[in-house]
């Protein structure tokens, strides 16, 4: 999937003093001698054709429509209703079609063999019984939920929007860093950006024939509908949301309002005879299919957390009975705690009798103890994080951190080894990003970036054209998530050579 090799086509000149490529990075629009690689030349040529200047102008016009739509999110820490404007870079970021080819088809085997596999953990376990997946580390996961068992939903749909990321390494080879199949966010700013420079740059959008994403909202509310309980032929659906001061809560707004189905909160919702059922001025309105925004603790204070006031009693019981299916399903958290990443590729072996597509990232078990002697040894080597976290938060990166960081690192794996991983620290890929720093003029420098497609899981499988592309804004930072200070870009999946 990389490209180092192709040739350059185009009379695109060096980029000399508008853009430096980092070093030891592979920067996704210039070789290291600052050709346009010829890949994406034509969107390289466009867009540094027009100036820092005008790319400035856009980027302003950009945050004011940020502003009036309201394209925010809160940060967890702050005060209550802390929102911020989230961080848009007006650099589109352009991937082939050949290369998106491969990625789609790796994408959609990778998501069939994380379903199959939850479906199997809360089913007949066989992956299990046959030593491919350790029992006790199902087990002891954090992520694992009793309740689920025995949850038999349409088309063994567990999974029904999945969140995976990607990253680019220092050879441009796409490979997989983390699965997020619990409640995976960003899909709305993948919508608002490419809204935003649809109107800032359509002559660019239609010369370079990208595919477009608006499809999604259409896409998830089918495979919503196709997971509807039997012989529902015009379901109900709802999106439960735990309130606007999640963090993910303008999400959430968007979805509901775009498809057209009810945004809830546990408490318009109650459960009788084993069916959920939304509050209405009208009376009781049967609900059939719930698009839960709320972790699995949450959801059922009869099953998880007694002290839930976000979910909603009985939810589970009405799961069991076939009455309404969840999406995702209960206990999907466990194909994406982060040890259990490590045997995706068996996985992927196991159930489709394939080989995988996409790579992962190496990924070492620190609950084994010869390879938490070695991580040990060279902790400043690598990225150690806690297999049950998401979001960025926990995560140690060995280069980066002091001797005191690493000190207190050591002192909490050997206290719990079974809740960390580790991996080498890949260095990300870069792309051009319009940068102001200590009130100085803007220009375009490297940042760091990565990638999360969106496969959607019903009747049949869906992938959205490209995905939210995450950029650490912060220099030299490997950080992408929004919440730890991260930005991010249009991502243009370009339909033929432009």
């Amino acid at each position: 999937m990389a490209t180092e090799n192709a040739r350059p086509t185009n009379s695109m000149p060096p980029v000399s003093a508008a853009y430096h490529p980092a070093e030891g990075a592979f920067d996704e629009m210039f070789r290291p001698d600052g050709s346009a690689r010829p890949e994406c030349s034509a969107v390289t040529e466009a867009v540094f054709g027009r100036g820092v200047d005008e790319l400035s102008k856009i980027h302003a016009s950009a945050e004011r429509m940020l502003l009036r739509s309201g394209v925010t999110f809160n940060v967890y820490g702050e005060s209550a209703g802390a929102e911020r404007i989230f961080p848009f870079d007006v650099v589109p970021r352009a991937i082939d079609s050949p290369t998106w080819a491969t990625l789609e088809s790796g994408l959609i085997q990778r998501v069939k063999a994380l379903n199959a596999f939850v479906a199997d953990v809360y089913g007949e376990g066989n992956i299990l019984k046959d030593g491919i997946v350790p029992r006790d580390l199902i087990m002891d996961s954090s992520q694992y939920r009793r309740g689920a068992i025995g949850i038999a939903p349409p088309h063994g749909v567990f999974i029904t929007v999945a969140g995976i990321d990607l990253v680019r390494d220092a050879a441009g080879n796409f490979c997989v860093l983390e699965d997020n199949v619990r409640t995976p966010s960003g899909v709305s700013y993948v919508i608002e950006n490419r809204l935003m420079l649809a109107r800032l740059m359509p002559d660019l959008l239609r010369e370079c024939r990208v595919k477009s994403v608006e499809r999604y909202l259409a896409d998830l509310l089918e495979s919503l509908a196709e997971l509807a309980p039997a012989g529902i032929d015009h379901p109900t659906i709802a999106l439960l949301t735990p309130g606007p001061y999640n963090s993910a809560f303008f999400e959430h707004v968007f979805l509901s309002q775009r498809m057209g189905i009810e945004l809830v909160e546990g408490r318009d919702l109650v459960c009788m005879d084993h069916k959920l059922w939304m509050k209405t001025v009208y009376g009781p309105k049967r609900v059939h299919v719930l698009y839960r925004r709320i972790d699995d603790d949450f959801l059922d204070p009869v099953v998880f957390r007694p002290d839930s006031m976000l979910g909603v009693s009985g939810l589970t019981a009405a799961m069991h009975a076939g009455a309404v299916t969840v999406a995702n399903g209960i206990g999907t958290g466990v194909a994406d705690d982060k040890a259990v990443f490590a045997y995706t590729p068996q996985m992927i072996r196991y159930y489709l009798g394939e080989q995988p597509i996409i790579p992962i990232v190496d990924t070492h078990l620190l609950r084994e103890h010869d390879v938490r002697a070695k991580v040990l040894l060279n902790l400043d080597r690598y990225v150690v994080k806690p297999t049950g976290a998401s979001g960025g938060y926990g995560v140690v990166i060995g280069p980066r951190a002091s001797d005191e960081e690493l000190a207190k690192l050591r002192t909490v794996i050997e206290r719990d080894p079974k809740g960390f991983i580790a991996q080498p620290m890949i260095t990300l890929s870069t792309h051009p990003t319009l940068v102001t720093q200590n009130g100085g003029a803007p220009k375009l420098a490297p940042r760091h970036v990565d990638l999360r497609p969106f496969v959607l899981m019903g009747a049949k499988p869906r992938v959205l054209a490209g995905g939210l592309t995450r950029v650490a804004l912060r220099e030299g930072t490997l950080i992408v998530n929004s919440s730890q200070g991260g930005g991010s870009k249009d991502t243009w999946v370009l339909e033929a050579p432009c």
